[in-house]
């Protein structure tokens, strides 16, 4: 028991570190493409975090696993190096006795990985696009920012006021630039620029919403030219177009895993089986890094982690893979994703009892050669 508290201590506490360390990085480049939009005015910058807090549980469904194979590597590679396993192998340890208390944790992963995968993370989410189609309610006057130019329609036209009232209705100080181009959107007509004193929002019965600006300028021109036309105005609309908000969810990824029971749609069925399968994820690189632990005191822990990381992005590529099979209908579903799992167990399995095998192997060898 106190061999198996303090393997499974190791394990956990390295699990930890990585999986932390990973989250930090694929929260941050995410966070920093929805930081993006919030600058276009595409995002209000008040549901970033409530956007990453929803996308969370996504996340760590596929962190955990990932940070149990390397946790699993590091700390069996660190007690190789020290000749703790070799202490321990020769206290009676063996290949399946260590391999049994290193599914204990794989065990609780597996759980954590499933409340999520089946739970949480459609739940997630839901919410998150939720929160993401309210934004298609925003306007570009929402998401002003005073003191701050602001782009649209992919950098065409540009938004600028020098002041914003309390309550966000009044502007002053305006300065809008837009391009002109042609039908076909790949040639530029010529630019178009308006200032105005002050402006305030309009809603018109169909639900159209503009920009009236008061006591402005408006030029018309080609850029390098200097036949541009000024005309000054008392008021003036200007149409607010929609932030488009860039989406990475499909409607599927958010459906309650009770719905997806009983479904004769072969995308839902592959996405239940997806959902099933991150849990045996858990399991199945659990005895892979059993497997690719060992080491040599003379080639350090981190000469196999390399290939180990290589066998595990595989297998995962190859999940992705036959989801989009089964997506297709190109696969039984019968078949589905299982024989995936199956094949890595079996990998897992060969190399975690090779070595014994072909010790075994060349000692038979070596007594026939013996005998006269």
């Amino acid at each position: 028991m106190i061999i198996f508290r303090y393997l499974f201590r190791e394990v956990l506490v390295t699990l930890s570190a990585v999986s932390a360390v990973l989250l930090v990085i694929t929260m941050s480049g995410r966070f920093i493409k929805y930081l993006a939009q919030a600058a276009q005015g595409a995002l209000d910058p008040g549901v970033l975090f409530l956007i990453m807090g929803y996308r969370l549980p996504g996340f760590l469904q596929l962190i955990l696993p990932l940070g149990l194979f390397l946790g699993i590597l590091l700390a069996y590679g660190r007690l190789y190096l020290e000749s703790e396993m070799t202490v321990l192998a020769a206290s009676g340890m063996s290949r399946q006795r260590l391999m049994v208390y290193t599914l204990a944790p794989a065990a609780l992963v597996a759980l954590l990985v499933g409340w999520l995968s089946l739970s949480l993370a459609p739940l997630g989410v839901a919410r998150s696009e939720q929160v993401i189609n309210s934004q298609d309610a925003l306007t570009e006057f929402d998401t002003l920012v005073p003191g701050r130019f602001q782009a649209l329609r992919s950098g065409s036209r540009v938004t600028y006021t020098e002041r914003l009232s309390e309550d966000g209705r009044e502007l002053g100080g305006v300065f809008i630039t837009e391009l002109r181009l042609s039908r076909d959107g790949d040639k530029q007509r010529g630019i178009s620029m308006l200032v105005a004193e002050k402006g305030y929002q309009e809603i018109r019965p169909d639900g159209s919403r503009y920009l009236i600006l008061e006591n402005g300028y408006r030029y018309d021109g080609q850029p390098g030219q200097a036949d541009y036309r000024a005309i000054q105005y008392d008021r003036y609309g200007v149409l607010l177009p929609k932030p488009e908000v860039a989406g990475e969810l499909t409607e599927r990824d958010g459906i309650p895993t009770a719905t997806l029971f009983g479904s004769d749609n072969p995308r839902l069925q592959a996405e239940l089986q997806w959902r099933l399968s991150l849990p045996l994820l858990a399991f199945v690189v659990a005895v892979l890094a059993v497997s690719l632990a060992r080491a040599n005191p003379r080639q350090g822990r981190f000469l196999k982690l390399l290939p180990a990381i290589l066998l595990y992005m595989a297998y995962l590529a190859l999940l992705i893979s036959m989801r989009g099979q089964l997506d297709k209908g190109r696969l039984p579903m019968w078949l589905g994703l299982w024989w995936v799992h199956g094949m890595f167990l079996a990998i897992g399995l060969l190399l975690l009892y090779w070595e014994p095998l072909r010790l075994k192997w060349k000692a038979r060898r070596a007594l026939k050669e013996s005998r006269p």
